[in-house]
């Protein structure tokens, strides 16, 4: 019996039935992901009014670091290296939910802290404006991490069920699915765009 040829209409159907599966394990899991937004808006706010010289050291201490690492790269090199690094917030904000949902929740009230003490440096010195350059790639980079630490703390939450193992590899299985065809390409457009609107502006 012969195989049937592989085809174009097979790689989309493909395609948009693991994207339709993404995006529907996304509405299903939309309270662990709203809850994500909370806090990163609670932790954004906190970061913009309250910080402490001890934390204010570490956070520029790495804002100088990062910026000796980056100074010289190409918008290329710039848009792997953001890309990069914000797959593996990624990755790590969904693999880490195995520890019953405790570092993605960690992770969100961090990168909210970070976001709300920069955005505060930022209008201190250049003033509201400032925060304009932020809005393209945020568009797509702060939905790609709400939803992967959403996902993160969705795959904690199999120790509140009977059938536990089952559940536990449901969501991992469906969270690396959603990571694959959802979170990866707003991560792709987040870092081009980011990459070309640090060389625009410099």
């Amino acid at each position: 019996m012969k195989k049937r040829k592989k085809n174009k209409s097979d790689d989309a159907n493909f395609f948009s039935l693991n994207y339709k599966k993404s995006w529907s394990f996304i509405k299903e899991s939309k309270k662990f992901i709203w809850a994500v937004i909370a806090i990163f808006v609670f932790s954004l706010i906190l970061g913009v009014f309250f910080q402490p010289t001890e934390i204010s050291k570490i956070i520029l201490d790495y804002i100088e670091k990062v910026v000796e690492e980056t100074q010289d790269m190409s918008s290329l090199e710039m848009i792997s290296f953001i890309f990069l690094n914000n797959l593996r917030v990624g990755f790590m904000g969904i693999i880490y939910g195995f520890l019953f949902g405790i570092p993605p929740v960690l992770f969100a009230f961090g990168n909210g802290y970070v976001v709300g003490f920069v955005s505060s440096l930022a209008v201190s010195s250049s003033g509201a404006v400032s925060l304009l350059s932020l809005l393209p790639h945020g568009i797509f980079e702060l939905p790609a991490i709400f939803i992967s630490f959403g996902m993160g703390i969705k795959l904690g939450s199999f120790i509140f069920y009977k059938d536990k193992l089952n559940k536990f590899v449901y969501f991992f299985k469906e969270s690396l699915r959603v990571f694959l065809f959802v979170i990866v390409p707003l991560l792709i457009i987040a870092a081009v765009i980011e990459g070309i609107l640090i060389f625009v502006f410099n």
